[in-house]
């Protein structure tokens, strides 16, 4: 708030800077002009032109600070009516009739500099209206301009706050996705190998501790998703062993770039998923990066039963690099191989 307010101070600074110049730009012309001043302007001085564009000056901003102070044109949300417009030309009208004519009773009994010629003289009414058109309409373009920007932060700030909620919501929607298949599988395998489900379990912890954690992450380095998903893909070997593999080659200088949380391990989820791992048709899956992309693919090779599932993933994954980034994931099929490939930021 206080930006705002001192945004709104230097331009009543400015403009009252700019008036009492131009308001007093014939006297400055003819402050120069030595072949008509005497005429316009007799016995007008350099101290004299400056006491009325300073004292100008002081009726500016008092003008402004009374106008401020009634009537709230500093406040976006103050309810600025037509009436108030209307009282507000009168009032700054008034005042500034006032102030005039106390510079001109300290000019004639305390002997302050001031020009005293008849033209000068003339010209304040006139000035006096100026004065007041100038100040009223930039107390009204003034409020206009902060209000418009009021409602644009404001508007930002819904749309952030929108976003956020979308994120925050398609992040909720993954963990007990992925809880729930973890689950299954520890299920499997303290029917099928006990012996193996408490190493299984020590893992499917420390990598649920890491998807806890990462919750309140908006993005990831790849070399810190890829360490998860190495811990990730034990626990798949676990369950499939040599009928599951992985074909990795991460370049180095890609370990710094950014990726939305559990991107990779979605996508190799999404693999095992959806394809028909046995010892008749053992899965690879290969994760390589070029440039500034990643690519997951593995060959198609269709369950003869149709998996669960809502097909969460790739959507998901999709909205999620559109909300954080303004990007878009690729999902194509290539002969027999399916492949993602996601931007690496």
């Amino acid at each position: 708030m206080k930006i705002n307010i001192d945004k709104y101070v230097l331009a009543v600074v400015v403009i009252s800077v700019v008036i009492a110049f131009l308001t007093h730009f014939p006297e400055l012309i003819s402050l120069f002009d030595h072949s008509g001043q005497d005429n316009l302007f007799p016995g007008m001085r350099i101290a004299d032109v400056a006491n009325e564009i300073f004292f100008t000056f002081v009726s500016l901003l008092i003008l402004f600070a009374l106008n401020t102070l009634l009537f709230g044109f500093n406040r976006p949300t103050a309810r600025i009516t037509w009436g108030k417009m209307i009282l507000s030309f009168v009032m700054t009208w008034t005042m500034s009739n006032l102030l005039g004519q106390g510079f001109v009773y300290l000019h004639h009994h305390f002997d302050i500099p001031a020009i005293d010629a008849m033209v000068h003289h003339y010209l304040h009414p006139l000035r006096d209206f100026i004065i007041t058109c100038i100040v009223t309409g930039s107390c009204y373009m003034i409020h206009l301009i902060r209000k418009s920007q009021q409602v644009s932060i404001e508007n930002q700030q819904l749309r952030t706050e929108n976003l956020i909620n979308q994120y925050e919501a398609l992040k909720n929607q993954l963990n007990p996705h992925m809880l729930f298949n973890s689950l299954n599988t520890l299920r499997s395998l303290i029917r099928e190998m006990p012996d193996k489900a408490q190493d299984y379990l020590q893992e499917l912890s420390r990598v649920l501790r890491y998807t806890l954690q990462e919750n309140e992450c908006q993005s990831v380095t790849l070399q810190e998703e890829m360490e998860f998903v190495h811990a990730y893909m034990f626990l798949l070997k676990m369950r499939y062993e040599e009928n599951l593999s992985f074909n990795i080659r991460i370049a180095e200088e890609a370990g710094l770039y950014q990726l939305p949380p559990m991107s990779v391990q979605l996508l190799i989820e999404n693999a095992v998923k959806h394809n028909e791992i046995s010892n008749r048709h053992p899965l690879i899956i290969r994760i390589y990066t070029e440039g500034k992309q990643l690519t997951v693919s593995n060959p198609v090779q269709p369950k003869l039963t149709a998996s669960g599932g809502m097909r969460i993933g790739l959507s998901n994954l999709a909205k999620r690099y559109h909300l954080l980034f303004k990007e878009e994931i690729e999902v194509r099929k290539d002969n027999n191989t399916f492949l993602v490939t996601i931007p690496l930021i």
